[in-house]
């Protein structure tokens, strides 16, 4: 089942707050530094005065923007992007170098040596921002003379104004320098595309092509009707010319005179003038009507020549006519059928003339037509160059003008609207902010350097972690002595006084209520079978077993039985220490047969008996695991009701193995603080690999100030009692410990 939020959060915080306490001394450290150097740091700092003034920036309006479309962008606040806000841009121009170095030579501005102050420092001491949804500029300067800041942002928005306006300015200039320099080619290319069309027209006789079209579509058709009358005339005339050949027969000698007479010189000069004269015809009648003076003057000469073809052709026809020699007499009939025959020939020929003439001018005006696409192409082309060319002149000539009027005027982009005035109050240092800033700076390091000590510290640091790692029943938790406790510190009049036997000099504190808890656990640790010899040992050195054995032996001593307290720790014992005891004849003597146990048995009293650890052999483990030992332990568990006995830490010796499978089992000490968790997992690991019978752990050294949760509640009353009663136990009268 989940813990309620609130719960967990109070847990949280709970185990914050133990953390803080568990490292107070280095984190109370960190903060106060933290606060004391921002303290310093406040106290140090001079005051800084922040002067500002407004620039407004607006667009030209059209009158004075001299180039609005083929110049569109000079001297007006426009962006490149449109994402970009030209008011930006500006702001950067006020932060150029040019500007800054100009506002510190006129000002003659130094810094704290007395050298000319350099732009980099300048431009740390400006702030220039841009009013939201306005075209403002905030320009702001600090400096720890509020009149110097306020004369600093006024002069640098006049520099910039001037700045602004000779800009402009020059832009107007560098205009109509392009413009003066573009006319003179722009009306050279005007000139020359004019030309260029003068000469196409002229070289491809071209007056009106879409009226040209149309009149040559006109003619064509008119030549095909022309040439489809003189077809079915011509082959009239051939018909009629043939009907004659065969009447006339033997009369003009053969069929090979007729075919020669258009062969003759004269036939075809008249022939050819006939052709020449049907092409004319042709031609203008297809422009003209029928009665048109140049229509009627070709047709007399037609019929001109038609004549004398006719004659002609007599001639022609009787020069090969048989002579008188022959005896042939051309009758009358002959002589008619030769007529005919000479006009149906002079038609046909005509007629051959006709048809020719006109397919000539009916292919000419094809081709004509044809190329009439291509020429337009080629004029529309023309045209459009001379239209471009003509309107850049145009416009150039009116920018000119306007660029001249726009040069002469003062124009500009920005005005100020609010000058910097010296201010009253100063804006830095802000002792309220830097004061929050330090102490929650402090706060976050402090905390960090609890975090960082907490995972450098490996040690096992509450009861919760010990009951985790070895997972073993909880027999005892011994409270760690107070100060006020720790008699023996403040009061070197005693004798050696020994303050780890408080359960022995103050009965009633906690110290040895915990100790009357722990063996009131043990006695119900197994009902069936009263243990008879315990292990008391550690992880590692100085968890204080020996005090816990000490202590342990005495409660049960106090519970009125019969109690040995047997020093096993051959490496570093220290009950003879704690009981004041001589150390010459001990348990290792009685092992080797040196002495008996009762001569080296000490009674401290009647129901507690000590026995030191003697002389330190070479190798305490070969005394230890012997026969010898084992018997010891079994005429001990005789003759004592309980025996009690310090073995070395598991991770200094095996001793307190060998010791435990002697026994009824080992008691485990763990103090937090001192293990690490390492430590605790290899001992515990130890102790499951040899088989150990393990009664339980007792934590030793318990501070409710580093634990989440308490596990002692004593009224006030009852510790300010127990420490008086731990005082007069502490009298050179009370002691009673045996030399």
């Amino acid at each position: 089942m989940s813990l309620p939020e609130s719960t967990e959060s109070s847990v949280k915080l709970q185990q914050y707050w133990l953390l803080l306490k568990r490292h107070y001394l280095p984190t109370s450290i960190v903060f106060g530094v933290v606060v004391a150097l921002t303290g310093i740091s406040l106290a140090l700092q001079k005051p800084i005065y922040e002067a500002e003034g407004k620039l407004l920036f607006r667009k030209n309006s059209p009158s004075s923007s001299y180039l609005p479309e083929v110049g569109k962008g000079i001297g007006e606040l426009q962006p490149l992007q449109e994402q970009n806000n030209p008011v930006d841009t500006e702001a950067e121009i006020i932060r150029s170098l040019p500007i800054i170095k100009k506002t510190i030579t006129r000002l003659e501005l130094k810094n704290e040596l007395g050298k000319t102050l350099k732009p980099e420092k300048f431009l740390r001491k400006l702030d220039i921002t841009d009013v939201k949804k306005t075209d403002v500029l905030q320009i702001a300067y600090r400096d720890a003379d509020p009149n110097k800041a306020a004369t600093v942002v006024n002069t640098l928005m006049a520099i910039y104004l001037e700045s602004n306006l000779l800009a402009n300015r020059s832009e107007a200039v560098s205009a109509r320098e392009f413009v003066q320099k573009q006319l003179p080619m722009a009306e050279k290319s005007l000139r020359q595309s004019e030309s260029e069309l003068r000469q196409f027209q002229e070289q491809n006789k071209v007056v009106d092509l879409n009226e040209e079209k149309r009149a040559a579509v006109a003619i064509i058709a008119d030549m095909q009707r022309q040439a489809a009358n003189a077809n079915a005339g011509l082959a009239d005339a051939k018909a009629q010319s043939e009907l004659l050949k065969q009447q006339l027969g033997e009369t003009l000698n053969s069929a090979g005179a007729v075919t020669s007479i258009s062969q003759f010189p004269a036939v075809q000069a008249i022939l050819k003038e006939i052709q020449q004269i049907e092409s004319q015809l042709a031609v203008e009648q297809s422009r003209f009507q029928a009665d048109f003076p140049n229509v009627v003057s070709l047709k007399q000469k037609k019929a001109s020549l038609e004549q004398l073809l006719k004659q002609r052709l007599k001639q022609v026809v009787g020069e090969q006519k048989p002579s008188a020699g022959n005896s042939l007499q051309n009758s009358e009939f002959d002589q008619k059928l030769t007529e005919e025959f000479v006009r149906a020939e002079a038609r046909r020929l005509g007629l051959s003339s006709q048809i020719a003439a006109i397919s000539n001018v009916q292919s000419s005006y094809r081709e004509r037509l044809d190329r009439l696409p291509q020429l337009e192409q080629l004029q529309r082309a023309l045209e459009r160059k001379i239209q471009t060319a003509q309107s850049t002149y145009l416009l150039l000539q009116q920018k000119l003008q306007e660029i001249r009027i726009a040069e002469n005027q003062n124009i500009g982009n920005a005005r100020v609207i609010s000058a910097a005035i010296p201010p009253e109050e100063a804006v830095a240092p802000r002792k309220m902010l830097y004061l929050v800033t330090g102490v929650m700076l402090g706060g976050i390091l402090a905390a960090a350097t609890t975090l960082i000590l907490e995972k450098l510290d490996k040690s096992l640091r509450s009861v919760e972690e010990a009951r985790k790692i070895f997972g073993y029943t909880l027999l005892g938790i011994i409270p760690a002595l107070k100060k006020s406790e720790n008699i023996f510190l403040r009061d070197r009049s005693l004798e050696r006084a020994t303050p780890e036997i408080l359960v022995q000099e103050s009965p009633r504190s906690p110290f040895s209520q915990a100790y009357r808890m722990l063996q009131a656990n043990l006695k119900f640790l197994n009902s069936d079978k009263q243990l008879k010899a315990v292990v008391v040992t550690s992880s590692v050195p100085k968890e204080g077993k020996s005090t816990v054995a000490a202590n342990l032996a005495v409660t049960i001593a106090q519970m009125g039985r019969k109690v040995l307290l047997v020093d096993a720790d051959m490496y570093r014992p220290l009950q003879h220490k704690i009981w004041e005891l001589p150390n010459h004849l001990g348990l290792s003597n009685i092992i080797v047969g040196q002495t008996e146990p009762k001569t080296a048995i000490k009674k401290i009293t009647a129901n507690l008996h000590i026995l030191t650890s003697g002389v330190i052999p070479p190798n305490p483990m070969a005394l230890l695991d012997s026969q010898r030992m084992a018997s010891l332990i079994t005429v001990f568990s005789a003759n004592y009701d309980y025996t009690i006995i310090d073995a070395p830490a598991l991770n200094a010796a095996a001793d307190a193995a060998i010791l435990g499978k002697m026994t009824d089992g080992v008691l485990l000490v763990v103090r937090p603080g001192v293990v690490d968790t390492a430590a605790a997992i290899r001992a515990k690991e130890f102790l499951e690999k040899s088989g150990q019978h393990v009664l339980g752990q007792v934590v030793n050294g318990y501070n409710s100030d580093s634990e989440q949760y308490n596990y002692y509640y004593l009224s006030s009353q009852s510790e300010e009692d127990d420490s008086a009663a731990l005082a007069e136990s502490h009298s050179p009268l009370s002691i009673s410990k045996k030399r």
